[in-house]
């Protein structure tokens, strides 16, 4: 927890970042919330930086709606750094996916390629490491779209382990967000959070 207004944790796999209408499953945002609030004062935040609930890694809320619009107004300037294990092993061993993106709602799946309602989405990775037929990838991310390292990499002909909407379900998703680095509001200061992968994340190499 910091104090200017930037709460973050980290999120295990198979937690919700924040409240769904149709669940009434345990979620970051409603744990955090409870964690920082005192007795009688109620603390509201709002989700900055959040990741699919198969997803584990780093969360960013802000304690005020300003404080988040103030982050959000620098948003371009954030360096979001994941780690994925994929099938396969991609050629070449870095690149980047210069491809748009579209949501497709009565499926929930992002298609990949031109389209008059896609959008930009701009994903570099670069091979860490080789085990068997499975590679971990270090991801960075010039947008933000949602599914968009998913849908990227599945496009690639590599998708992310365990991911049954693009690829093949299994015990986990091989998808952690590994660092994020923003601007704090009000200043040119850059602050950076991160957290490591955990084992079972790392265990998907084995």
């Amino acid at each position: 927890h910091l104090g200017f207004g930037l709460p973050y944790r980290h999120e295990p796999a198979g937690l919700l970042s924040v409240s769904s209408p149709q669940s009434n499953e345990p979620h970051a945002l409603g744990m955090l919330r409870d964690q920082l609030s005192r007795r009688n004062r109620p603390l509201k935040l709002w989700p900055v930086h959040r990741i699919d609930r198969d997803t584990s890694g780093v969360l960013l809320f802000a304690t005020s709606r300003d404080f988040r619009e103030a982050v959000m107004e620098r948003w371009k300037d954030a360096e979001k750094i994941y780690l994925a294990i994929v099938e396969g092993h991609p050629r070449p061993a870095a690149g980047t996916i210069d491809q748009p993106l579209r949501l497709d709602p009565e499926i929930y799946q992002m298609h990949v390629g031109p389209h008059p309602d896609a959008k930009r989405a701009v994903t570099h990775f670069a091979t860490e490491r080789s085990v068997g037929r499975r590679t971990l990838l270090r991801v960075e991310l010039d947008t933000g779209r949602q599914h968009q390292i998913r849908a990227h990499l599945a496009w690639l002909g590599h998708p992310v382990v365990g991911d049954q909407r693009y690829g093949t379900a299994g015990s986990r998703m091989g998808l952690h967000a590994q660092r994020l680095s923003i601007i704090k509001p009000g200043t040119s200061k850059r602050l950076v959070f991160e957290t490591p992968a955990p084992g079972d994340f790392l265990a998907l190499l084995r």
